[in-house]
């Protein structure tokens, strides 16, 4: 089935925003995760987390005119009690293991829980941020990504750009469904029902586990 590219975000930042849990400093990666801002559950208490140093970042669609911006440079709104802060302190909070969970977009991923995120050989490309701490440092990495690249697979047996980290991915979760990698394939969490098991693994380089 063909999906929009809005719907394709759209479904996969409000599927993340399932992971979510009461309480929670979570750090969204540029990009589609910063979508997930916008479905957070009502009644839960999230604090998002940005790593260019603050915290208590809001919804997307109160940035308008701000002057605050994201890592990606993106206008972004923050909650009443956020706070700011030094690069120092905030690259000390993601690798002193304080951010429950983080969630970035990624080039490839691997059914050994490789990321690659940040280059592309001979491309210009912005660098890779703050991914390298954040797939380490936080207690949960969730990979948000649409499921291939114009077609092209995204979920390998094994990466073949240069990795972020090694078996450090928790979760993957795309317009298909929810993947988690377990060496010998994709424990498939669950699926879009819009797609069939079938349309999925042939989407899919690595073996799909029922």
């Amino acid at each position: 089935m063909e999906l929009s590219k809005e719907e394709i975000q759209t479904y996969i930042a409000k599927r993340v925003s399932k992971e979510l849990t009461d309480g929670a400093l979570v750090n969204l990666g540029i990009g589609l995760p910063t979508l997930v801002a916008n479905h957070v559950p009502e009644g839960m208490n999230i604090t998002f987390q940005s790593e260019n140093g603050f915290i208590g970042l809001g919804s997307s669609a109160e940035a308008e005119g701000n002057l605050i911006v994201n890592a990606g440079g993106k206008p972004v709104s923050i909650i009443s009690g956020g706070a700011f802060f030094d690069s120092a302190t905030s690259f000390g909070i993601i690798r002193g293991g304080h951010v429950d969970l983080t969630v970035l977009g990624a080039l490839e991923v691997d059914q050994e829980g490789n990321i690659a995120s940040y280059l592309i050989p001979g491309k210009m490309v912005p660098g890779m941020g703050g991914a390298m701490d954040l797939v380490v440092g936080a207690r949960q990495v969730v990979v948000a990504m649409q499921h291939t690249n114009k077609g092209k697979h995204k979920l390998l047996k094994k990466c073949t750009l240069p990795l972020t980290a090694k078996e450090q991915v928790d979760l993957i979760i795309t317009e298909m469904g929810v993947f988690k990698p377990v060496k010998d394939g994709f424990k498939v969490v669950e699926l879009n029902n819009v797609f069939t098991f079938e349309e999925v693994q042939e989407a899919t380089e690595g073996k799909l586990i029922p």
